[in-house]
């Protein structure tokens, strides 16, 4: 069949819904899906067991439809959850032992969007390097034959209730106090999946675009892009809040703004996570992305727990949080992953995590920030259009890397560690760009100088 290559991503599947990717292409995918995890288990097609999920969609429920006629005819049993938040896909998988999972969904992409997220046994995700470019040449090549004899069977169920019970294991409902919080939901799927379980906690609650709906009249549900939560950055300050949560449309990602109405980056975010993980699990292992601020090893040192710098990706997180054993782990970009919740990254947890830390300690978010804040300055991502990525790399390797100091690591594009300042700089999955993060232990006018240099190599 003729569908797009661009569509298969490095961690799940993505287009625009009837142009590059529909109904007919999404039930050959379900099909390819039954057959790569089948290999993968090292069974037949009809011993499978797979969940299904989707988001709030416009165009999921068609969709969804199809990719469960694929797995059905591939005589697979399909256990569909109907519209769900990804991580409740993940728990899915991950509570019951199925062989795999799919969750329809464009996460936090425009409307247009259609797309799949996809996962194995134990609920680790399919890659580019594992399992979603098998499922591309399947598709493309649509040499499927006939379907299997007896069709698979499709179980119903409703995954609410037992999620939020589970959900709310993560911390003592009893240790948090009823602060003030604007929650923004950005019509996915954090409401109907998180609301219950924080208005069940005896919060003041202010919830705002809290209903699913797929048209997002209000705004994109992408918390990353600044125009997307001014919205909440404003209604924080208005309220007079103690903090801010806003989600992504499929809501497996969380995204904190402070009582001052700053947003709070996502190292820092991960070091507060970590260390409050920490002293419930005293001497735990904690992975963080290349990109991080030194804030989160530092802190995890400091509160007796193992630091380890992991490359970017939920299929490689997930991975590496089971090899390791570690009680958590956290990507700058707000995915945050968590032992006792099958190694799945959750949008749940970490605002449940946030508020148990500000109970138990007494203290405002900007007050847990502010010696974060004052020791490391740190430039955020930047991306830059860069024509031959491995050079340009190769380039700033040999100019920065032997210089007296340095220290060259190949976690994930390339980083150089000096002692007061490091930087790392790795090429985009899709796009002709590279990303740059850097940071400085000096001062916020010391990061943008370097900063400007760096930026200045990478674009000549």
């Amino acid at each position: 069949m003729n569908v797009p290559s661009e569509i298969f991503k490095a961690y799940d599947i993505r287009g625009i819904h009837g142009d590059q990717l529909g109904p007919e292409a999404a039930e050959l995918i379900g099909r390819a899906f039954a057959r790569v995890i089948a290999q993968l288990e090292g069974k037949d097609t009809t011993e499978l067991r797979l969940g299904l999920g989707r988001d709030m969609r416009l165009s999921a429920p068609d969709m969804a439809a199809r990719y469960r006629a694929g797995m059905v005819a591939e005589g697979a049993t399909v256990i569909d959850a109907g519209q769900v938040g990804t991580e409740m896909l993940y728990w899915l998988v991950g509570s019951r032992d199925l062989d795999g999972g799919l969750m329809c969904t464009a996460s936090h992409n425009p409307k247009a969007y259609t797309g799949a997220k996809l996962v194995k046994r134990g609920a680790i995700a399919l890659s580019g390097d594992e399992g979603i470019q098998d499922i591309r040449k399947l598709v493309q090549e649509d040499a499927f034959g006939e379907p299997a004899a007896t069709p698979g069977e499709v179980e119903e169920v409703d995954l609410y209730e037992d999620f939020q019970v589970a959900a709310l294991k993560a911390i003592e409902p009893t240790n948090v106090k009823p602060l003030k919080v604007v929650v923004d939901g950005g019509n996915g799927m954090a409401g109907p999946m998180a609301g219950p379980v924080l208005r069940g906690l005896g919060l003041d609650l202010v919830e705002t675009y809290f209903t699913p709906d797929g048209n997002f009249p209000d705004h994109e549900p992408n918390p990353l892009l600044e125009e997307n939560r001014q919205f909440i950055i404003d209604k924080v300050v208005s309220e007079g809040a103690d903090l801010g949560i806003a989600w992504d449309g499929d809501a497996d990602r969380c995204f904190f703004i402070d009582d001052t109405g700053r947003f709070v980056d996502g190292d820092f975010l991960t070091a507060i996570l970590a260390e409050h993980l920490l002293a419930k699990t005293p001497g735990a292992d904690v992975l963080y992305d290349a990109r991080a601020s030194r804030a989160v090893p530092d802190t995890v040192t400091a509160a007796g727990g193992t630091p380890h710098i992991n490359r970017v990706g939920h299929a490689f997180f997930k991975t590496r949080m089971r090899d390791e054993g570690a009680i958590f782990g956290g990507e700058v970009s707000g995915h945050y992953y968590f032992h006792d919740f099958y190694n799945a990254d959750s949008g749940t947890l970490p605002a449940l995590l946030v508020l148990e830390k500000l109970s138990v300690e007494g203290k405002k978010m900007s007050e847990l920030l502010e010696p974060y804040k004052a020791k490391y300055f740190i430039s955020g991502e930047i991306n830059s259009e860069v024509n031959d990525g491995a050079a340009k790399m190769k380039e700033l390797e040999e100019h920065y890397g032997s210089q007296p100091g340095a220290t060259v690591t190949h976690v994930d594009g390339v980083s150089i560690d000096f002692e007061d300042w490091h930087f790392n700089v790795r090429p985009s999955n899709t796009e002709p760009l590279l990303r740059l993060t850097l940071e400085s232990l000096v001062s916020e006018a010391d990061m943008e100088a370097k900063r400007d240099e760096v930026l200045g190599r990478i674009r000549a």
